[in-house]
């Protein structure tokens, strides 16, 4: 009960330190973390040679966050599937799949919203 109480005591200021932390983590223990934001830096390039619109601006911010939440979502899935399966079950093995399904739909989601931005431009620019 006194560890729950900490938990809800901690100061705002260490609770973004926690936060970033958390970054940190995915940082860290992502391997395909490093392809997501080169693949959004390329769309916000893209964006600015194109000169977007605000609201496709909009919808490719959108779709980058969408997917960098989903492997955040995914990682801390996987970290906690670790601790509390550390040995090999088919619903853990299920349950990170599923996860791991969710970062691709997002990514698939964003692909599409790419396409809809940026093949008008290059097709007709």
């Amino acid at each position: 009960m006194d560890e729950k109480k900490a938990w809800r005591e901690v100061k705002y200021s260490q609770k973004f330190l926690n936060a970033f932390r958390g970054f940190y983590i995915v940082a860290k223990t992502t391997r395909h973390l490093f392809i997501h934001v080169l693949s959004a830096l390329i769309v916000v390039i893209l964006g600015f040679y194109f000169n977007v619109s605000g609201m496709q601006w909009i919808a490719l911010v959108f779709a980058i966050g969408f997917v960098l939440v989903a492997e955040t979502f995914n990682t801390a899935i996987e970290i906690d599937i670790d601790l509390t399966s550390p040995e090999y079950h088919p619903y853990a093995k299920d349950t990170k799949d599923v996860a791991a399904a969710a970062v691709l739909l997002s990514v698939f989601v964003a692909v599409i919203v790419g396409l809809i931005v940026f093949l008008p431009k290059f097709l007709y620019n």
